[in-house]
């Protein structure tokens, strides 16, 4: 005899909204946003036991979102350029790489930068943007995502960049902090993606 499916079990549950596990975990949003939102890991699962729960009072959407950063402004460059590569690792890793070199070059002071070689990150910077198709638009501040201090200290990154006595060590540096804020973003955040809630 075929095997009994529980129909009343799937109608229960809410869409999956998973777009991606690795290397970061991007979700769809079904709630009303026209931004990226980033949350804690452990704010997700509680926003998707929400989820479960509501679609089982009949509810096609949450009532209350935990707590989470809206990526609007700069930070909305930033977050699209990672999801449109979403699926290479790789490239996700240069492109938060380009994102360490822009933020270099507006947000931090070093004495390499004041010297002949500040032509070379600039060059530099605009060839990854071509090859790798990031665009921004307007001035600039934050591109960096945030992070909870208990997985970054932003302060020792920083140090570390204004320690580099070369242009060499200067992107060494960079190389290395956008790498590690790679892994903390891969392991301890979710991205929803503005979704069906957005109308």
């Amino acid at each position: 005899m075929g095997e009994l499916i529980r129909l009343d079990d799937r109608l229960n549950k809410p869409p999956d909204n998973l777009i991606c596990r690795k290397p970061w975990e991007f979700r769809k949003a079904d709630w009303r946003t026209s931004h990226f939102v980033q949350m804690l890991k452990s704010q997700s699962a509680k926003l998707e036991s929400h989820r479960e729960e509501a679609y089982r009072k009949g509810s096609m959407t949450v009532s209350q979102i935990p707590a989470h950063f809206v990526l609007k402004g700069d930070l909305a460059y930033t977050i699209r350029a990672m999801y449109a590569y979403r699926e290479n690792e790789l490239k996700m890793r240069e492109v938060y790489y380009l994102m360490g070199l822009m933020d270099c070059m507006i947000n931090q002071v070093n004495p390499v930068l004041r010297t002949d070689l500040l032509r070379v990150l600039y060059n530099t910077v605009f060839e990854m943007k071509e090859r790798l198709h990031v665009h921004w638009h307007g001035p600039l501040n934050q591109i960096l995502l945030p992070m909870d201090p208990r997985f970054h200290q932003e302060s020792q990154y920083r140090a570390s960049l204004r320690k580099a006595l070369s242009l060499k060590e200067l992107f060494g540096a960079i190389w290395q902090g956008t790498a590690k804020m790679f892994d903390i973003l891969s392991a301890q955040y979710v991205f929803y993606c503005p979704g069906a809630g957005s109308g």
